[in-house]
């Protein structure tokens, strides 16, 4: 009985449409579907991820983005791609530098910046998870056919083209 309440409070925990009503603007509900659909998706995916590689999501995403950038990136840019501090970055690269999966190295110019690379160990764990994740992702759009997902991600492409970039507050500035 426990497992069903657990359960039950996961899936509306992850349905935000739970909050649209009918009288509720088309846009509020898309918006939330959105949302929703979202959230389902990244939390499946960073479930599979901890059980079957013992790596949370941001972990997997520094690796991505080192996995395209085999000269290894600096911890500032890999703050400003994943959107987050660097103290973050900083933690996330002490694990994977304690698990000999990235390597850091300080910049000749400043020894107080670093670049971090995959390893040749951190490329083949990578390369395998990879694999899995995209795999998940089919499963997961899976109930959308192929036409389903090209009308969608066209019909995504023009909702992002008409979202203009908004400027990053930094955390450092107060809000007016």
């Amino acid at each position: 009985m426990a497992s069903t309440a657990t359960t039950a409070h996961a899936t509306t925990a992850t349905d935000m449409e739970v909050r649209a009503h009918e009288d509720h603007h088309a846009s509020l509900r898309l918006w939330l579907r959105l949302l929703s659909c979202s959230t389902r998706i990244e939390d499946t995916i960073r479930q599979r991820l901890r059980e079957q590689f013992g790596l949370t999501l941001p972990r997997f995403d520094l690796m991505a983005q080192l996995e395209r950038e085999p000269q290894g990136l600096a911890m500032g840019e890999l703050s400003r791609r994943m959107m987050v501090t660097g103290g973050n970055v900083t933690a996330i690269v002490a694990q994977l530098e304690n698990e000999q999966l990235v390597q850091r190295q300080a910049h000749a110019d400043d020894r107080r910046s670093y670049t971090v690379r995959l390893t040749p160990a951190g490329r083949r764990a990578f390369a395998a998870m990879a694999r899995d994740h995209e795999a998940w992702v089919v499963e997961l759009l899976s109930p959308l056919s192929e036409r389903q997902q090209d009308q969608l991600y066209r019909l995504l492409g023009a909702l992002k083209g008409g979202l203009a970039p908004q400027p990053r507050h930094s955390q450092d500035t107060p809000a007016s």
